[in-house]
């Protein structure tokens, strides 16, 4: 009990959300045991596909693993034929409460006029499909109105389903910088605080990472550079050495870890420098930059996803955000090429909602990292316990080993000579429940 209670402590209501939710699922399930069985079995622990491919699934967890696993008399058998099991995706870039759409100015004007009841329900609509997809999990870096913290804790009350939520709340930016509001009219549209996460200055970084928090924010997003679909530059720094040393060390004081949104090389360097636990995107990353994030172990967050689709369908974007994706693809490509040869530690990230399919489509990353030259078995590793490691739940999810939580997906033949199985899941569980069986979708 003293033990429960200080992780409570440690992960405030997020903490008491999920525990209370294992918990009742536990108490459902205590006496059912569902053995999983298939072709192949890719365990996250190594690039390898094991043959011997059984998991003993018991009380929404793995309780076994393997061809000497010991079967339970009573045990439900799914026998998936022939199928690779995986752990549940996870998706450490992820702005389910953002809407995709290909008309870049009506995006602009629904996120506008829509209010956060409205937006709330589309959020929903795009965690079910997420999940359906295979990905149990998902790092939220950034939305408004704490949209992002209701529909996990919803999603933890079993009132919707949808990956399990780590939520960052609002992003944490500069005045004008890429994660403020465009340049609307201030006579029209109130200009952001820090509660919203805009702020000058170390104190007031500070507050904006306390006010995060405050809300319910279980891991923080900072934007250290300017973005591609801002109308900023994209490579100019946007916060001091000072400014982000405020923000990453209050929230590594609070036990949540940093990802930095940053194109440029001086902003990332900045970043890493002062602390950050990831870079996404990282377009212009130097080679120097990126032996210093494989040195302090700072992870690259590729998001090939969203640069794709910007760089193949610039035209429907201003000109200056049409240059910078134009100018940002072309230089992400020899980035990741580097990274790779470095050897800096890699995530999963999709940033799917700038596609106006990309929520549910997020396993296209396995294959567009695959076509940047990675290894397919290094490209599932980046999407399951290396993602799980840089989000800190690595104790919880990420492999198919005996005490975790059993959130599995098996896709058709073998993932490692077609990447793109990944996208085709014939069967789906988060935490010992079936979502998906057959290619059917079960959620109601």
């Amino acid at each position: 009990m003293l033990k429960a209670i200080q992780r409570i402590a440690r992960a405030g209501l997020a903490g008491v959300l999920l525990l209370c939710a294992g918990a009742t699922g536990s108490a459902q399930d205590s006496e059912k045991t569902v053995v999983l069985r298939a072709a192949h079995l890719f365990d996250a622990t190594s690039e390898r596909l094991r043959s011997d491919a059984v998991v003993v699934v018991r009380a929404g967890r793995i309780v076994a693993v393997g061809g000497d696993a010991a079967i339970p008399e009573g045990a439900e058998v799914i026998d998936l034929g022939d199928a690779t099991l995986l752990p549940g995706f996870i998706d450490v870039h992820s702005h389910l409460t953002l809407e995709p759409d290909e008309n870049y100015y009506r995006k602009t004007l629904n996120e506008l006029m829509r209010n956060p009841t409205e937006m709330a329900f589309y959020a929903a609509a795009n965690a079910r499909r997420t999940l359906e997809a295979g990905f149990t999990a998902v790092r939220h870096v950034g939305g408004r109105e704490f949209i992002d913290v209701g529909l996990r804790n919803a999603i933890a009350a079993d009132l919707t389903p949808g990956p399990r939520i780590l939520a960052a709340g609002n992003a944490i930016t500069a005045t004008g910088g890429s994660c403020d509001r465009p340049p609307f009219p201030a006579q029209r549209v109130a200009p952001l605080t820090p509660r919203e996460g805009v702020c000058t200055g170390a104190d007031q970084c500070r507050e904006a990472v306390r006010d995060q928090i405050k809300w319910g924010a279980d891991a923080i997003k900072v934007c250290a550079s300017g973005g591609v679909l801002s109308y900023d530059p994209v490579d100019v720094p946007q916060l001091t050495r000072e400014e982000l040393e405020a923000v990453i060390g209050e929230a590594h004081k609070w036990g949540r870890k940093v990802a930095a949104h940053s194109h440029g090389d001086a902003a990332s360097r900045l970043a890493v420098e002062a602390g950050i636990d990831s870079i996404e995107h990282g377009s212009f990353l130097s080679e120097d930059t990126l032996k210093l994030m494989r040195a302090k172990g700072v992870y690259l967050v590729p998001t090939f996803m969203a640069l794709d689709w910007v760089e193949s369908h610039a035209d429907g974007y201003p000109p200056n955000i049409a240059e910078k994706a134009h100018v940002a693809a072309a230089a992400h490509a020899d980035m990741f090429r580097a990274a790779l040869r470095i050897g800096v530690p890699i995530a999963l990230g999709t940033d799917a909602t700038v596609r106006p399919d990309g929520h549910g489509r997020n396993a296209m990353e396995f294959a567009l990292m695959v076509e940047a030259g990675m290894r397919p078995g290094a490209a599932l590793l980046a999407g399951t316990s290396n993602a799980a490691r840089l989000i800190g739940l690595e104790a919880e999810m990420g492999t198919l080993t005996p005490g975790k939580w059993a959130d599995i997906v098996a896709v058709p033949g073998n993932p490692l000579t077609d990447i793109r199985a990944t996208e085709r899941p014939l069967f789906v569980m988060q935490r010992g429940r079936v979502v998906r069986r057959d290619g059917i979708s079960l959620l109601r």
